[in-house]
């Protein structure tokens, strides 16, 4: 039996007065028979304002330029310091060392993306595959593990593993071979960058993986194995066909951080020897806007940043929608 749509006609040719409820109406509704619950969220959102949405008035300083006593206060020397417009921007591209930073983030960004977004998934199918249960559980501690050290501790780690004497140096020059600066020679710098990476996260991230691989139907792999699939078959027709929208998911939102290298790792790791090969758009900003206390460039810069990122996971993510058939929105 269909349902007929009451229009505001209906109700006048009934008598009634009322208004259709919209949705603003019903807003409030819901709000004053459940007040406990926007309580309970008032401190979120004050979060949010105070530390994400009035911060934003700071990116004025990429089209100013910014003088620190000029005003009572840093607000007051925020909004006297003049406006030049776009001329940080046209800063930015005439920088010298601009265009080398900028290769240097996008080479590492995508050397961790080609050899470290598989990895994840792999130990993941890995571990989906154990059927020992105390086993599998030791072996996602060991791996989470690294996850929750800093990176100062882990460059620590490895310093003393790979620095000019640790143990890999020592070990070589008891065979006659010359030793290797790894956290000095620009030609090894990138790969241990992504090596540690990939040894502190890749455990950690198969989380998300492990979690899409529950929602599987176990009714699929058992029809499996009554038709006779081996486990290499179940895997590959089973469950990397159930994660792929996962994966999917976060591809995209690693396209979108490309630009995103890792300020703390190379920040922790790298030195002036390897600035040719490591500096990335963080570490640039950081070193010029409190080095140099250029804090209107700086600003210009990871503005740029942003808009580059925003644009990349918007367009990763309708091609995602377009060729796939899935996406984040």
């Amino acid at each position: 039996m269909s349902k007929t749509a009451v229009t505001p006609t209906d109700h006048a040719a009934r008598g009634d007065n009322r208004k259709p409820r919209t949705s603003r109406s019903g807003f409030w509704h819901y709000a004053v028979k459940n007040p406990d619950l926007y309580l309970m969220s008032i401190p979120g959102l004050l979060f949010l304002v105070i530390y994400k949405f009035i911060p934003l008035y700071g990116l004025t300083l990429a089209f100013k330029d910014f003088n620190l006593f000029i005003g009572d206060n840093i607000i007051d020397s925020v909004v006297k310091s003049p406006w030049v417009g776009w001329k940080h921007f046209a800063r930015i591209f005439h920088e010298p060392a601009f265009l080398q930073v900028i290769v240097n983030t996008l080479l590492i960004s995508l050397y961790k993306l080609v050899f470290l977004f598989p990895v994840p998934i792999l130990i993941a199918l890995m571990l989906n595959e154990l059927r020992i249960g105390w086993m599998k559980r030791w072996v996602q501690t060991i791996v989470y593990m690294p996850h929750f050290l800093s990176w100062v501790i882990v460059f620590g780690l490895f310093f003393s593993l790979l620095g000019s004497y640790g143990i890999v140096n020592q070990v070589l020059g008891a065979f006659g071979i010359e030793s290797v600066s790894f956290f000095s020679d620009a030609g090894w710098f990138r790969s241990l960058l992504v090596f540690t990476d990939g040894w502190k996260d890749s455990g950690w991230n198969t989380i998300l993986f492990l979690a899409a691989m529950t929602s599987i139907d176990p009714q699929q792999y058992e029809a499996a194995i009554v038709d006779g699939a081996g486990r290499f078959k179940r895997i590959w027709h089973i469950t990397v066909p159930g994660i792929v929208p996962v994966i999917m998911l976060v591809f995209v939102l690693r396209l979108g951080q490309v630009l995103n290298a890792g300020f703390e790792q190379v920040l922790v790791m790298y030195n002036p020897a390897v600035y040719g090969v490591a500096d990335i758009i963080q570490t640039y900003v950081y070193r010029i806007g409190l080095g140099k206390l250029d804090f209107s460039l700086s600003t210009a810069l990871g503005l740029f940043e942003s808009v580059v990122s925003f644009v990349l996971i918007m367009s990763s993510n309708g091609l995602s929608r377009r060729y796939l058939g899935r996406s984040i929105w």
